[in-house]
């Protein structure tokens, strides 16, 4: 419950603040370095190391990717045949083909089927989610953003981008099996722990009720694709396709349903993809994902 009240108000402070003159509305571009430079690298130094590998975990890490990349093919080549811009495009890639399978996912996960649960969930997010808009989704921030820039570029923003180099780093110290000073793993921890209040002000700091906005059937594309599509697709795969039906299977669907990642929105602004449609997709998408979610947890009650 702690996590749902400071979701909404983080939000709610972004909007107050938006509407005190003294106070710089722009600083959400810092906030946002500070999330994607310092607090998401934390995450991860934290978390990787502590995962113990198998073949059975390939099904939770591949889902975030496979979302991610339906979400490439399907707004890309739609945007193309309906003339969209290449910023609307990359926008609705990142924030439509990531979930928020941390933050939202974690609290979620471990109220509906306990601690056991937090393992899967932090496999989906973690070599998962995480590292998709590490790599891809810088790609894909790179690609569609203004200037066009050619593939060494891309490459040099990926291998530069400091979530993906830590990603790196605690890859090989989980291979090594080697863990963190305890002192440095509390520092990181609580590190991390800034993500969601820093990253939810600059969403609301973004935020805007526009009733006359062009965004809005972009909002209610992209979230239906987000919350409703991509976990069926997800479904349709792992449950009769691939017929699996273990726990950690419903985890993964239900973590390839949560709301936009807050991440993706972050660095769709950041490269100057339509910033208030990557808010528009965070603001409303949280809300709209508590009843979504019900509705899938009941589904896969069924399977």
């Amino acid at each position: 419950m702690n996590n749902f009240i400071l979701i909404f108000f983080f939000l709610a402070l972004g909007l107050v603040l938006q509407h005190i003159r003294q106070f710089p509305t722009s600083i959400y571009k810092v906030l946002n370095k500070i999330v994607i430079y310092v607090c998401l690298p934390a995450i991860t130094l934290y978390h990787i190391p502590k995962i113990k590998w198998s073949n059975e975990l390939l099904f939770p890490i591949l889902a975030g990717w496979i979302a991610f990349l339906l979400a490439f093919v399907f707004f890309h080549f739609l945007g193309r045949r309906l003339g969209w811009s290449n910023k609307l495009i990359g926008c609705l890639i990142l924030t439509a083909g990531l979930s928020n399978s941390s933050f939202l996912g974690y609290p979620i996960i471990e109220a509906l089927f306990g601690k056991k649960g937090l393992e899967t969930a932090i496999l989906v997010d973690q070599p998962g989610t995480f590292v998709v808009v590490s790599t891809l989704g810088v790609f894909v921030a790179a690609f569609y953003s203004k200037g066009s820039p050619d593939g060494f570029s891309i490459f040099k923003k990926i291998i530069f981008f400091p979530p993906f180099i830590t990603f790196v780093v605690a890859c090989l110290l989980n291979v090594f099996q080697y863990d963190l000073d305890a002192n440095v793993q509390s520092v990181l921890l609580k590190t991390g722990g800034f993500v969601t209040p820093l990253a939810l002000l600059s969403v609301g700091l973004q935020l805007t009720f526009d009733r006359k906005s062009q965004h809005w059937k972009f909002l209610r594309l992209g979230l239906f694709f987000r919350l409703i599509l991509t976990p069926f697709i997800i479904l349709v795969l792992y449950v009769f396709i691939f017929k699996q039906h273990a726990e950690p299977i419903k985890i993964t669907i239900m973590e390839t349903a949560m709301a936009p990642m807050i991440t993706g929105a972050i660095l769709a602004s950041t490269y100057g993809l339509k910033p208030k449609l990557s808010s528009m997709m965070i603001g409303f998408g949280i809300p709209v994902s508590f009843v979504t979610l019900a509705i899938w947890y009941f589904v896969l009650g069924f399977i």
